[in-house]
């Protein structure tokens, strides 16, 4: 996969390519519009023939030895690190990425596959004590067989691996369906680099779309018995309607939704660490992750000043062409997400808020938007709906007990924050965040984390808490 425009890419089904047909869809470039790429626009038929190629590669690939297996992923870390230049350039024109955070995606990627190396090491069964005098039952765990993804188009490269790594390395074979929006840095270029990491045919396939036309290839997915278990990474309203399917074909799934991520900063922070941490938080790949801030809580009496730090860090953000170095803040990945976030904030602004900084949109560009004095009827704040933009709304609070219950106010429970001084306090109040991951930041201190694995037969679930 070169680095100019306008290449091909096909299906990769079975260890190979998908012959070139007519059906294609363009790739775009979210910053200039420009045709990056012609992709392949699968449906049943390409589906089918990818479950079938996984289903056919599982008995081998579940029987490899752990040692194989681990020669395999070790050998795609090595291909991913040396591939570093290209898929940061991949994920800059197709995603908007800028290079921090492309980068950033490329190591944490080559990481995971050298853990997913180790996994088939681990334990993968029980001895249990049994009520007959003189004997033990055993319990062992087994591969499910074909597992399909749904990967992402935001973090679109290391999402990607992670949808289906701990599957692969735990013995299942995998199809991915990549996003739309993003089909190569969220599957195909790891067809490319598990291809000659050498893995055997049929244990990785890729299928792609047309925009709008994901039906029926999930439809493909869930009516197969061969699939075993469905994974996907995005927004609740498509979830809800895999939920009904996986319900009527009796599916399991696992699943990682929207977060509407709240922080909350005591009296006692750091103002200087708690703007440095809100300002990524919120703006980091312009405020597009399901992990992005949304709204920060904090203590009145240090509000002002917060919000003054917090304003001058921010307005030091490069925004533009997310290859130019320096480039922080790149674009939305489509109009329609512009839309939303301009729809909100004006929302917001007839509604009386107040607009701190931003608000200005060139292109795709949202320049990074601080609201303060938001009614609570105002969209992007009820926490119901994610804003999936550089739209960050400050909060001043007078009691922080009353804090932790509004920042709870929400369906989503993806990660939350909490800025203080006190370590004793901050633990207290993070046990009390009913959200997967609860960040307490100790100014002059460790970070203490802990951490509950849970191994099942996919792969591992873990709920952080640190």
């Amino acid at each position: 996969m070169s680095n100019s425009n306008n290449w091909r890419k096909t299906h990769f089904i079975n260890g190979a390519w998908a012959p070139a047909d007519e059906s294609t869809f363009d790739d775009y470039n979210p910053f200039n519009g420009e045709v990056i790429a012609r992709i392949a626009a699968g449906g049943r038929a390409e589906a089918d023939a990818a479950v079938a190629a996984a289903h056919a590669a599982f008995p081998e690939w579940a029987a490899m030895t752990p040692g194989a297996r681990q020669a395999l992923f070790l050998k795609a870390a090595e291909i991913t690190e040396r591939r570093h230049d290209d898929a940061v350039h991949l994920m800059a024109v197709e995603a908007g990425t800028a290079r921090a955070f492309a980068s950033f995606q490329v190591r944490l990627s080559a990481s995971l596959m050298r853990q997913a190396a180790s996994w088939g090491y681990l334990p993968y069964g029980d001895l249990l004590k049994s009520d007959l005098p003189g004997r033990m039952a055993m319990v062992a765990r087994k591969p499910l067989g074909v597992v399909a993804g749904f990967t992402p188009w935001n973090g679109a490269f290391y999402l990607g691996w992670r949808t289906f790594l701990l599957p692969m390395a735990f013995g299942n074979t995998v199809v991915i369906k990549p996003s739309e929006e993003a089909p190569l840095s969220a599957g195909l270029l790891h067809a490319e680099i598990l291809e000659e990491a050498g893995f055997p045919a049929g244990t990785f396939n890729v299928v792609t779309h047309a925009p709008g036309q994901a039906a029926a290839v999930a439809d493909a997915f869930f009516e197969s018995r061969a699939v075993r278990c469905i994974n996907f990474t995005g927004s609740d309203k498509t979830a809800r309607i895999l939920g009904e399917q996986a319900g009527r074909s009796l599916k399991r799934m696992v699943l990682e939704l929207g977060g509407f991520n709240p922080m909350i900063v005591l009296a006692d922070a750091d103002l200087d660490e708690a703007a440095k941490a809100v300002n990524f938080g919120a703006f980091f790949h312009q405020g597009q992750v399901c992990m992005n801030t949304r709204k920060v809580y904090v203590a009145r009496e240090i509000h002002d000043e917060f919000l003054e730090r917090l304003t001058a860090r921010t307005q030091t953000l490069k925004s533009g062409d997310p290859l130019t170095e320096g480039v922080v803040v790149g674009p939305l990945i489509n109009d329609r997400a512009v839309e939303q976030a301009q729809g909100r904030l004006q929302d917001a602004l007839d509604k009386g808020a107040r607009l701190v900084l931003g608000g200005t949109v060139k292109g795709r560009i949202f320049e990074p938007t601080i609201l303060a004095d938001v009614p609570k009827d105002v969209v992007a704040t009820q926490g119901c709906d994610e804003t999936f933009g550089p739209l960050l709304i400050i909060e001043a609070f007078d009691d922080p007990e009353q804090a932790l219950v509004d920042a709870q106010d929400t369906p989503y429970g993806l990660s939350a924050a909490i800025m203080t001084g006190n370590a004793a306090r901050g633990l207290e109040m993070a046990q009390r965040f009913d959200t997967g991951m609860d960040l307490s930041r100790f100014d002059a201190a460790p970070l203490i984390a802990f951490t509950a694995t849970k191994e099942t037969e996919h792969g591992t679930e873990t709920n952080r808490r640190i």
